[in-house]
């Protein structure tokens, strides 16, 4: 079998970080987001993933070479020279996805994190028998995004509304997507739009079934929801996995450590908190819902909530950040130094609080 990632663009939503790596390598609980997802595939057998990219392809393919000859799985790039919307770049990889066996490929989002349930969606597509499944996930707030209208037992997709202002439903397109090869036939080599254009096509033709997705999902491409989708996938961690969870007697809650990492005594961390590679966490730190990427170093008693330090950050002693503050790579914050929601570039250094959320060039 074969996939196609979207990857698509520059990733500002996930600025500062996407100014050091594409945003399908910025880390999620302690590896690259697009591996999440590769390794998925992997496990239901998918041979070849096809990333379908925009910008600095070298760049990904340079870094996904060792996981290449790791997962035993072919990564291979497809370049856009103008954006294709999310339909285009299939056309665009047309020859890479069809070998002639009929199988359908798989299509996903690259910001999407969630359980993955690809081997069930494999069953699904093959019950129903018709050209196309998508995964639809429930949400609170139908009126922010293109609504699914299905057959709540068939599955079968009836229509889309996008943002609707009337409630016609609350489930909406979860970016994971199985696809019989007939589908290339009905999408042209332009910029197109696989959920406006496309699905509504195979739909009307009654040939679109949607599947409930179980489990949690988020689309992670910006930092709210990047640390709201680190909760999420800690808690299914918890329910599917325990045993990859980090356990100790400074540790509250789900919390994920490198075994490369160093904690010092009188610690507190969690809830929610990823700690990467290499990262030296000194004593009496207090950390929460937050992400320490690779390299980091948090100083004694500082204290950080709700934000994400960059790789090869500092923190300084007794500093406290919090409020989705995001500091880029290799940003030093120094001692005693408070800030509220600051969002600072690669390779600064902060001398002064940042009393309100801001951007610090």
């Amino acid at each position: 079998m074969k996939a196609l990632i979207l990857v698509g663009g520059f990733g500002t939503r996930l600025r500062p970080l996407t100014l050091s790596f594409p945003k399908p390598l910025v880390d999620f609980a302690n590896k690259p987001m697009i591996l999440h997802q590769i390794e998925a595939l992997k496990a239901v057998g998918v041979d070849e993933v096809v990333l379908a990219i925009n910008y600095q392809p070298e760049v990904m393919l340079n870094f996904l070479k060792d996981f290449e000859a790791k997962l035993e799985i072919k990564i291979t790039c497809s370049q856009e020279t103008e954006p294709m919307g999310t339909a285009g770049p299939l056309a665009l990889a047309r020859d890479k996805l069809v070998d002639g066996s009929g199988e359908p490929f798989f299509v996903l989002n690259s910001d999407v994190i969630s359980e993955y349930p690809l081997k069930e969606m494999i069953e699904f597509h093959k019950a129903h028998g018709g050209e196309a499944s998508i995964m639809v996930t429930k949400v609170d707030e139908p009126s922010k995004y293109g609504v699914v209208v299905m057959d709540e037992t068939t599955g079968k997709v009836e229509k889309f509304v996008e943002k609707p202002k009337l409630f016609v439903g609350n489930k909406i397109n979860a970016g994971i997507y199985l696809l019989n090869p007939s589908v290339l036939d009905k999408i042209e080599l332009r910029p197109t739009s696989i959920e406006k254009e496309t699905f509504p096509k195979i739909a009307a033709a009654q040939g679109l079934y949607a599947m409930v997705l179980p489990g949690f999902w988020m689309d992670i491409g910006q930092p709210r929801d990047y640390i709201t989708g680190l909760r999420l996938y800690l808690d299914s961690l918890r329910k599917k996995s325990p045993a990859k969870l980090t356990t100790g007697a400074h540790l509250v809650g789900n919390v994920l450590v490198d075994e490369t990492a160093k904690i010092g005594e009188g610690c507190l961390i969690g809830p929610d908190v990823a700690i990467g590679p290499g990262c030296v966490v000194e004593s009496g730190v207090r950390l929460s819902r937050c992400t320490v990427m690779r390299g980091a170093r948090i100083k004694k008693h500082a204290c950080i909530s709700s934000s994400i330090i960059g790789w090869h950050s500092t923190v300084g002693q007794w500093a406290r950040i919090e409020n989705m503050t995001i500091l880029g790579e290799d940003v030093h914050v120094c001692d005693e130094i408070y800030t509220n929601g600051g969002v600072v570039l690669p390779h600064k250094e902060i001398k002064s609080n940042i009393l309100k959320p801001e951007i610090v060039m």
